[in-house]
């Protein structure tokens, strides 16, 4: 059974997925210029505290209308929630510290880009995501990008340092996959908790090894930066992995070094060199690759029991005692059924493929 779908298969996982990475992107040119002034330790905890408190601010100011729109987070979420905050707030920042300091910078910038490989590889090989041909020619395409525009004429330097920073972005990696384990819950909470207790233990990382607090200038500045950079992003990532799964989410994140690059080019005065237009055309393909996808085939949903946002639409046809507001959030079941239409692995989407 085919059923007409009131907007395009893209909308709105890929616009989610490449805002998040715009913001995030931004952050590195924005905390360039707020390094003369912190230490490293110290402004990764600024940032991520000011994602946090940002965002606590915002949940507070909605009250009942947020708790009403979005599905709250349980106690079965929480050891997956305390996994993605232990892996991706606290372990992955600490080793890429360490290793930063004991690896070359060039060869730690290249290391980086295992994230992107380490998140499309567990949700390819662990969570079974479906992939073809075309989605690995282009999210290959984006990391080659990605891998060449952070190429500064150096190898890999293959010591404790480039282990430790490799560990980082396998810890990442860990925690985007288990993130999407709740994606289906607020994903303000979501980032709001992970930037709290992140921003808590690298402030306090950063007091132990005798760092001090800046100018309150310099924490307000720093502060804004990482609720638009971390928090807001961090919520848009969320979102995005409920509507496109991992493997894609973190494909189009992947471009957050090539926006980074455009915007120090604006704001610091970075040259545009043969590199980073070889970089982007690398990307333009794998993103052109990527937003040409077009999964469609006649597929069967099994009964559900869930709870998440939602509107009334062809997967969600079910009654209420009163008037509703939408979207909405309420445990609700799916009944079986089958049909034809474009889709990604989102929440309702995520079924074997022979």
């Amino acid at each position: 059974m085919s059923e007409p779908h009131s907007h395009s298969h893209l909308w709105p996982g890929v616009p989610l997925a490449l805002f998040s990475a715009a913001l995030f992107g931004a952050t590195p040119p924005l905390s360039k210029l707020l390094l003369n002034s912190v230490s490293p330790f110290m402004l990764a905890g600024l940032l991520y505290l000011g994602a946090g408190i940002g965002l606590a601010l915002y949940r507070l100011l909605r009250g009942k209308q947020a708790a009403a729109g979005e599905a709250q987070l349980a106690a079965r979420d929480f050891p997956w929630l305390a996994l993605a905050i232990g892996m991706g707030g606290i372990l992955a920042p600490a080793l890429l510290m360490f290793g930063l300091s004991l690896n070359t910078a060039s060869s730690s910038a290249l290391l980086l880009n295992l994230e992107g490989l380490a998140t499309m590889a567990i949700a390819w090989l662990v969570y079974r995501e479906n992939v073809d041909r075309r989605l690995l020619v282009g999210a290959f395409a984006i990391l080659a990008g990605a891998v060449l525009l952070s190429w500064q004429g150096e190898g890999v330097a293959f010591n404790l340092g480039a282990l430790l920073v490799a560990g980082a972005c396998l810890a990442w990696g860990l925690d985007n996959n288990f993130t999407r384990k709740i994606s289906a819950t607020d994903p303000v909470v979501i980032a709001m908790l992970k930037g709290l207790v992140a921003g808590a233990a690298n402030v306090g990382l950063a007091l132990a090894a005798g760092a001090s607090f800046p100018a309150v200038s310099i924490v307000a500045a720093t502060a804004a930066v990482g609720f638009l950079g971390i928090g807001v992003s961090l919520v848009m990532f969320i979102l995005a992995l409920r509507h496109l799964g991992t493997a894609r989410t973190g494909a189009y994140y992947s471009l957050a070094p090539f926006i980074g690059a455009l915007l120090a080019i604006v704001m610091l005065g970075d040259a545009v060199t043969f590199k980073l237009a070889l970089a982007g055309l690398l990307m333009g393909i794998g993103l052109w690759l990527h937003l040409s996808e077009r999964h469609d085939h006649e597929h069967d949903h099994e009964a559900l029991d869930h709870e998440h946002s939602h509107v009334h639409d062809e997967h969600h046809q079910h009654d209420h005692d009163g008037p509703v507001s939408e979207p909405h959030s309420h445990w609700h079941r799916h009944a079986p059924m089958r049909h034809r239409h474009p889709h990604y692995p989102d929440l309702h989407h995520r079924h074997g493929h022979g």
